[in-house]
């Protein structure tokens, strides 16, 4: 059969996409890129917070459209799924099958008999078909998180954390390697935190050393690092992996310990900036990103005000904020001190609009260095080429190098930039060689 594919959310999601879809290629199903054509279409939803939620909704509503032209089947996978599955098939009567997470250990049989009767390669086995770029790929580590926050939905619906067998993990490296693959990101939930279930203690570093012997890897980038779980024995052991690149994704969430505290996030302000400190002293130029919430039930303009303040401080590289979102089920759900609507998005604003005064001036530093660039792209009208730094993650999370260079280079190919001019997240250069 045709079938059309729409992954929404994360990169985790993303991941668990291509390898449903790699289920049905192995099965001689085709994928088509354009709806109209889908003989059926599977939609993989976000399900995180409400915004999530409605574009999910959209989405399915707006491909039951294509059920009055080739589509004959309609299926739901994914974090909506699982959440909402028996009020998904009650008040979209479009839907022909919702697929939970849970299912997955039996969706090549669910999926077999709904598109043609055959049973396809079961979940476990099944080969990704890698949708990125194809110098870059997902590594997904483990699935699920144990750390509980109340403000998260996470948990009840992909469970506690679960960490995948390190063998094959490396034998999923070793494909995509093999496939072209030149930057391998690490992604989970909390990626400081894997091993700790199945082999009794952390074990991100074993899993980066073992990683960085396999051929053909130039970049090794992680997401997601849990901060009271960067011990130095992984910061040290990362500085010794060339590959491994020093970017530390490091979700904090708040500054202010009540607020934390009632997040039931680990650790404190101070206990991060002696973190920072010793990632500083350990590389010469690393790249320290991390994401807030604002208007969290209770906070007040002094915590907020003392947030601001960490942001000064540390001087984040890269840095991500949201307002709070009350998500059913989870602990903050049901918790006193709700901020207004206005509120939440005028410290919002605030907040980001300081952080773009920190992002400029960082940036301004990076004037005159030659960094190394992964190419992307290339503006063919004016010839400009489009890449990204050790310090930007793929999927637009960061900024991108905008650079000339005097010859043809190959997309998926690493070269030189002097960097000639910055601005709040971009960086404009020359290749040199």
């Amino acid at each position: 059969m045709k079938i059309g594919f729409v992954s929404l959310g994360c990169s985790k999601n993303l991941v668990d996409s291509e390898k449903i879809m790699g289920m049905l290629k192995e099965a001689s199903h085709e994928m088509v890129s354009d709806p109209a054509q889908a003989e059926a279409i599977i939609i993989n939803t976000c399900g995180f917070i409400n915004p999530a939620k409605e574009e999910a909704i959209s989405t399915i509503f707006k491909m039951a459209e294509y059920k009055k032209y080739n589509c004959k089947k309609l299926i739901v996978v994914g974090c909506l799924a699982q959440r909402y599955k028996e009020a998904l098939i009650e008040d979209i009567p479009e839907i022909d099958a919702v697929i939970s997470i849970r299912e997955y250990p039996h969706i090549h049989e669910i999926l077999g008999q709904l598109l043609d009767g055959h049973d396809l390669v079961s979940y476990a086995k099944a080969e990704r078909l890698v949708s990125s770029k194809p110098w870059t790929a997902y590594l997904k580590i483990a699935e699920g998180c144990s750390n509980h926050c109340t403000y998260c939905a996470i948990p009840l619906i992909r469970g506690d954390n679960v960490t995948f067998p390190m063998e094959q993990l490396i034998e999923e490296a070793k494909q995509l390697a093999a496939r072209g693959v030149k930057e391998l990101v690490l992604i989970a939930q909390d990626t400081t935190k894997y091993g700790v279930d199945l082999y009794g203690k952390r074990s991100l570093l074993p899993l980066l050393q073992k990683l960085h012997e396999i051929e053909g890897f130039h970049w090794i980038r992680i997401l997601y690092m849990y901060p009271d779980e960067i011990d130095d024995e992984l910061i040290e052991g990362m500085a010794k992996l060339p590959k491994v690149l020093p970017y530390f994704d490091i979700p904090m969430q708040h500054a202010n310990h009540r607020m934390l505290t009632a997040m039931n996030r680990r650790g404190t302000k101070e206990d991060v900036l002696k973190l920072i400190k010793k990632i500083r002293e350990t590389f010469e130029e690393p790249t320290l990103r991390t994401t807030f919430i604002v208007g969290f039930p209770g906070e007040t303009d002094e915590e907020f005000e003392e947030l601001k303040q960490f942001v000064k401080d540390v001087h984040w590289d890269r840095m991500g904020s949201f307002t709070y979102s009350p998500e059913e089920d989870t602990p903050a759900f049901d918790m006193d001190g709700a901020i207004d609507e206005e509120i939440k998005d005028q410290r919002l604003d605030e907040l980001m609009q300081l952080q773009q005064e920190v992002s400029f001036a960082n940036q301004q530093k990076m004037i005159g260095k030659t960094l190394e660039v992964l190419v992307e792209d290339q503006d063919g009208l004016r010839g400009v080429y489009r890449g990204r730094s050790v310090h930007d993650a793929p999927d637009e999370v960061d900024g991108v190098v905008l650079f000339t260079s005097e010859r043809a280079i190959n997309f998926g190919e690493f070269v030189k930039v002097k960097i000639t001019e910055a601005m709040t997240h971009d960086l404009k250069g020359v290749e040199v060689c």
